[in-house]
């Protein structure tokens, strides 16, 4: 790699402050020729969504996430109006939190805020929390999983007397989701067992007409936002799911939104300056088109440590397909970790950088150390001189052996550059669906998931009801509910994990016995 490389392909958004760095990917002039055509119609593709062509044809539904932070981008009135009346609906919402016009019951002011979600419903806020929320107004806490023992900690940490002064806010756009049904059931029993009244602590963010859309007008919760069928929840966290517990923190959710905004507005132009495109590209080169090799994420700062987490559902839900859109098995994807820097040089990047050669890496530079003065860790070096010494080295090290790299710079971690960020990804997601030719915005196989857990669910409560106290084998209990004896066999260890069975050891699990 050369000055005149790095310099020549360097990507900058002055007005910003953002730069690209694809320098040490080792993208020629051949490449970029090469893939002409597919660049010019992924342009085209882009373009058609953002005027509301079925971008999703297994769905048959538009998608509008790029609409989300500029409204006068969508196709009708109507799809303006679902943009532009929600966000001035929440953010009155929060403003009448914050000046105690919507209080708790017993009088006082809402304190904090207990988000119930899964998936995009809760990552989204979990990274803008996680980036952003430091000292926010009203300190969040998430149920984002069906795990009991998690929930149990969740409200030990809220403590009984602090649900009083919590607002719930429950996102699911079908209501139907189990694992947010279940943090909402879990969470109204506290709610009762406290002698609360849950719908009065309670806002909902769903689709219009919904299972928890009903629950919500039944029960009275403060309000309701609308989620619309156009926006994939891992693309959410501009929408109302991602601004209703923004704006509750205090979080300036406008410098939010137009910091996506001002990146769509770079990355929709054609020509070579264009990140998201050269971000698509430099995925496209690195796995022949075949997501060859895995994407490692290091955002050297603290508050992007759920970014690699964030970008984990972001690309591998979008980009993790069997099929294409000829219907031609490819079985695409680009598999996607990381943690931070400089932490992961004392983990993986020792594989990283001698062992297998399967990944690229992703470095996101953030310029401004802190805000105010730095003391000298040493004679004339800060901590923030080692944080970029650090990046600086790895990026060299893992060169010089082989390995590539992409760097994003930000000036600094704020609304505005964070939503850049994920802006950025955004596009470049849409870019490479089109040029491997997938549907980005669907998820088959999270659903067939959702339907073999429904199964077993199933299973279970017909093994359940088997249960005798004579002692039997998961045989013999398959053999008279007509299923797999292994499928049983794990309903009746779940069982008697749980206290509802007894079990037996025997030589292996196939002379394993259980009973009442």
């Amino acid at each position: 790699m050369s000055w005149s490389t790095y310099a020549s392909s360097l990507i900058r958004y002055p007005q910003f402050g953002f730069s690209l760095d694809t320098s040490l990917m080792d993208l020629d002039e051949a490449f970029f020729a090469k893939m002409a055509p597919k660049v010019e119609k992924a342009h085209a593709d882009i373009a058609a969504l953002e005027a509301g062509a079925i971008a999703n044809p297994d769905e048959g539904r538009m998608v509008g996430h790029y609409w989300l932070r500029n409204a006068a981008l969508a196709p009708t009135p109507e799809l303006r109006d679902a943009i532009t009346k929600p966000l001035a609906a929440l953010k009155d919402f929060a403003e009448k939190v914050h000046t105690g016009q919507i209080k708790p019951l017993s009088g006082g002011h809402f304190q904090r805020i207990l988000l119930i979600g899964i998936g995009g419903s809760a990552l989204g806020p979990q990274l803008v929390t996680e980036a952003i929320g430091h000292g926010a107004r009203m300190p969040i806490h998430f149920f984002d999983n069906t795990d009991p023992a998690g929930i149990d900690r969740v409200l030990s940490d809220i403590g009984a007397a602090g649900l009083a002064s919590t607002l719930v806010v429950v996102i699911s756009k079908s209501g139907g989701t189990a694992e947010t049904r279940n943090g909402m059931v879990e969470a109204k029993a506290a709610y009762d067992a406290a002698g609360l009244h849950f719908g009065k602590h309670a806002v909902a963010v769903t689709g219009e007409g919904s299972k928890l859309d009903q629950f919500a007008t039944k029960e009275g919760f403060l309000a309701r936002f609308p989620m619309e069928d156009w926006v994939g929840g891992r693309t959410s966290v501009m929408s109302t799911v991602g601004l209703v517990p923004a704006a509750l923190q205090g979080i300036d959710i406008d410098a939010f939104l137009a910091g996506a905004a001002a990146m769509d507005a770079e990355t929709r132009k054609t020509g070579p300056n264009n990140a998201s495109m050269r971000l698509a590209l430099a995925w496209y080169a690195s796995g022949n088109g075949k997501g060859e090799k895995d994407m490692v994420v290091l955002p050297y700062k603290d508050s992007l440590v759920l970014f690699s987490k964030y970008l984990q559902q972001l690309v591998m839900e979008s980009l993790g397909k069997e099929h294409d859109l000829d219907g031609k098995v490819v079985n695409q994807g680009i598999a996607v970790y990381g943690n931070k820097g400089s932490t992961d040089q004392h983990a993986y990047v020792q594989q990283l950088r001698d062992g297998v050669s399967n990944f690229f890496v992703t470095f996101i530079e953030v310029r401004k150390g802190r805000s105010g003065d730095s003391i000298e860790v040493e004679p004339g070096n800060s901590s923030a001189d080692y944080l970029q010494g650090f990046l600086r080295g790895t990026r060299k090290a893992l060169y010089d052996s082989g390995r590539k790299s992409i760097t994003i710079s930000i000036p600094e971690v704020t609304p505005f550059q964070l939503g850049a960020l994920i802006g950025l990804f955004e596009r470049a997601v849409s870019f490479y669906a089109s040029l491997v030719n997938i549907n980005a915005y669907h998820q088959p196989g999270v659903e067939a998931g959702k339907k073999a857990a429904s199964n077993f669910l199933e299973l279970l409560g017909s093994v359940r009801s088997r249960l005798v106290s004579e002692s039997k084998t998961a045989e013999q209990i398959a053999a008279s509910v007509d299923a797999d004896p292994e499928d049983v066999y794990h309903c009746l260890t779940h069982l008697a994990a749980n206290g509802e069975a007894q079990i037996s050891i025997g030589a292996n699990p196939a002379e394993d016995s259980f009973s009442l």
